[in-house]
């Protein structure tokens, strides 16, 4: 699914990222965009209640607050799927689908001065085989 994901965020040249439209074409740091992604699929995860009382433990008095409590258990979720995808995408360099490096401070682009953020790029074969199939079975 993070391969697939990527692909589709993708240019032509397979290169994704730093930024991508997010919400309403709010543009976002890719890694965050596919952790947004993924993080409904684990809405019904036993995981997810395990996740919601730590964060209840943690918010104390506070946790009364039905809204609060989503909206830290939706971050958390989503510092979680961050992690993940970083994982994932480790996995997917060691197979050599995709290579990665980092646009920020250092390098001259146009993202100069900024954070430091993810940049994948799908190689073309494997961009090809994804694009090529209208759903992945």
């Amino acid at each position: 699914m993070v391969l697939g994901l990527i692909a589709e965020a993708a240019r032509p040249d397979g290169q994704a990222g730093p930024w991508v439209a997010g919400v309403d074409g709010v543009p976002q740091p890719l890694r965050e965009w596919v952790a947004g992604q993924l993080v409904p699929l684990a809405a019904h995860d036993r995981r997810r209640a395990t996740l919601r009382r730590k964060v209840e433990d943690r918010l104390g008095a506070r946790a009364s607050d039905e809204a609060l409590v989503i909206a830290a258990l939706e971050e958390e979720a989503l510092a979680v799927g961050k992690a993940n995808v970083s994982r994932a995408v480790s996995d997917l360099v060691k197979a050599g689908f995709v290579r990665r490096h980092y646009a920020g401070r250092v390098k001259g682009h146009r993202n100069r001065g900024g954070g430091r953020h993810a940049v994948y790029i799908v190689s073309p074969q494997v961009l090809n085989a994804i694009r090529s199939r209208p759903t992945l079975v």
